[in-house]
């Protein structure tokens, strides 16, 4: 069977200019492709090595035509854009992704009712319309319990832990954003991810399973391989692989979870494009997760992605910046990202730094050790760092 293809020379078409659009047009750019970016403010992390910049907002009918016009294939670097937009856009533009993914993930109601679905395990959870409902629910839940904003949350915004009942009619107040998720909390040991890609043709391939710690709901760090035994990684690439099977996915799809104190597994959150924890494959790999994204959004067969060296990601944010300008010289196994962006504010993802080394411990520790990311410390694989 002949298989249709996008070809170098041609255009992608990318709606959101931030950093995860600039490291796909990158990857898309050494295999010669051209970039069109959709974004609404000029000279964007994406903009800046793109070829045709479109500076409007993301749901514009008249510039997604335009982007639609001057692309051969479009795909987009995060899910809160509009969906009807989207769909609308099909008609006349190739969309790979479609738009029911993107309705599916910026939504988590309609998130967990598809993971169950496929047969994987989320934590329990019920669906909040009114604060009387938290009081009914939480009873049979218990405390601690979580309550989320159905839309628009991330890195821990939109978000409300109630850890007791004098804690409800606070956390109620996300009810103003409209539908909530009352979660159980799940005491888990540690909390990890896989990235799996899948073309038009139905080829499917997953990243290493990396090891996630979080700061102040913020990723720190992705160590790879994940601190937990091997039967634990099968298990979380098997439901990666139903989700991605249900979704019928095309691209590339971060899969979040939890693993409890027995290896057990309950899926947090999905992410339909490339994620923050994939950042180490554009080192640690032989192909990154951009790299394979443009792949298989382009239909090309698609590489069985092999680790090359264990590694850890630590993201830059804005107040590690000058540390991390002072400390370069002193740190020649550091692989520095930097995103363009112009202003360096606190908690702004600016940048991410990747260590390869077979000294795991050894290299956490010597992060620490540098005072840039000083925090609270943690442990992995059973072992202090």
């Amino acid at each position: 069977m002949s298989r249709q293809m996008i070809m170098p020379g041609q255009t992608i078409g990318i709606i959101g200019g931030g950093q995860l659009g600039r490291m796909m047009a990158l990857a898309a750019k050494e295999a010669g492709f051209k970039i069109a970016v959709l974004e609404p403010g000029e000279n964007s992390p994406c903009g800046q090595v793109a070829d045709i910049e479109i500076n409007a907002s993301y749901d514009d009918p008249e510039a997604l035509n335009q982007l639609a016009d001057v692309s051969d294939v479009i795909t987009y670097e995060f899910e809160n854009i509009d969906y009807e937009g989207l769909k609308k856009l099909q008609e006349k533009a190739f969309i790979p992704q479609g738009a029911e993914l993107i309705k599916i993930t910026q939504n988590r109601v309609a998130e967990k009712e598809a993971i169950a679905k496929a047969g994987v395990p989320v934590a329990p959870y019920a669906v909040i319309n009114e604060a009387e409902e938290i009081c009914d629910t939480i009873s049979t839940l218990g405390y601690p319990a979580v309550l989320k904003t159905a839309r628009g949350g991330y890195d821990g915004k939109g978000q409300f832990v109630i850890k007791e009942a004098e804690q409800i009619e606070e956390a109620a107040q996300l009810l103003q954003h409209g539908v909530c998720v009352l979660e159980k909390w799940i005491p888990f040991e540690l909390e990890i991810s896989v990235i799996v890609t899948r073309n038009l043709q139905g080829e499917t391939t997953y990243f290493p399973v990396g090891e996630n710690i979080h700061r102040e709901n913020i990723l720190h760090e992705t160590i790879v391989p994940a601190g937990v035994a091997d039967e634990v990684k099968d298990e979380a690439v098997k439901a990666a692989k139903k989700i991605a099977e249900a979704l019928s996915l095309v691209g590339t799809l971060a899969v979040e979870m939890f693993v409890g104190k027995d290896g057990e597994i309950y899926i947090n959150e999905l992410a339909p494009r490339p994620h923050n924890s994939g950042h180490y494959t554009i080192e640690a790999c032989d192909i990154s997760q951009f790299g394979q994204h443009i792949r298989a959004i382009c239909n090309w067969p698609l590489k069985a992605p092999e680790l090359l060296k264990p590694a850890i990601m630590v993201n830059i944010l804005g107040e590690h910046v000058a540390g991390v300008m002072e400390g370069l010289a002193n740190h020649p196994e550091w692989s520095l990202h930097l995103y363009g962006k112009a202003e360096a504010k606190v908690k702004r993802k600016m940048g991410h730094i990747t260590i390869l080394t077979k000294e795991l411990n050894a290299a956490l520790e010597k992060i620490e050790a540098s005072g840039i990311w000083s925090n609270s410390r943690k442990m992995i694989g059973g072992q202090s760092k």
